[in-house]
């Protein structure tokens, strides 16, 4: 997939001074919507002050200002609830000595913090070798014959990070954007473009009933 698309250099941010916190904050936003949403309830926030945890939760008005990014109130509820656990531990500085289970069952505490948000968040802003099980990589695995019957987060992600590097970071966030680009680009979710797929020589095309 690496010939086929290049490096994606993800996560995408448009703040320089606190990159990281924003990636916290958008990896709530993007829950069950496009990142383009995403990206303009950034902008306003950006608007609004500075893009920090105790400026979000001074803002009486965050439910508005993240209104394109979804369901508004629901979110301000779960990116309060992150901020909160921010401020209280002590930011960055203090969560880089925290190893990364607890990390990761400190996140998945927090309201509205599922699987797949916690190990954007472990990969992406805390730097955490995490592979993200998201529906794009099941979709993949699945077709390639690698994950088969009832989908079970837990058990895809142990099991790509049991043969994965075990402390390369920059491999599994390669590896997710890589998903996400080949999945939006030929494996569709209907009518996947699979005479141009790179991984079509060793794919099993389980599950799949017509191709371009």
């Amino acid at each position: 997939m690496f010939q086929a698309y290049g490096p994606q250099r993800w996560w995408p941010t448009q703040d320089a001074d606190n990159p990281r916190f924003e990636i916290l904050i958008g990896a709530v936003l993007t829950q069950h919507t496009a990142w383009t949403n995403v990206e303009i309830a950034i902008a306003q926030l950006r608007d609004a002050g500075p893009l920090t945890a105790e400026s979000l939760l001074a803002h009486a008005d965050l439910p508005a200002l993240i209104r394109r990014a979804g369901p508004h109130n629901v979110k301000a509820k779960r990116l309060r609830a992150l901020c909160e656990w921010f401020v209280a531990r002590g930011g960055f500085e203090a969560l880089a000595g925290m190893d990364t289970p607890t990390l990761r069952g400190e996140l998945l505490a927090l309201h509205g913090i599922g699987h797949e948000t916690a190990d954007v968040i472990l990969l992406y802003a805390f730097g955490r070798p995490s592979f993200v099980a998201d529906a794009y990589a099941f979709r993949i695995m699945e077709r390639y014959g690698w994950s088969a019957g009832a989908r079970n987060y837990e058990r895809l992600r142990k099991r790509v990070e049991a043969v994965g590097p075990v402390d390369d970071a920059p491999f599994y966030d390669e590896l997710h954007a890589l998903i996400v680009a080949h999945a939006k680009q030929r494996c569709h979710k209907s009518w996947p473009d699979c005479r141009a797929c790179a991984l079509q020589a060793r794919c099993a095309q389980r599950g799949v009933n017509a191709v371009r």
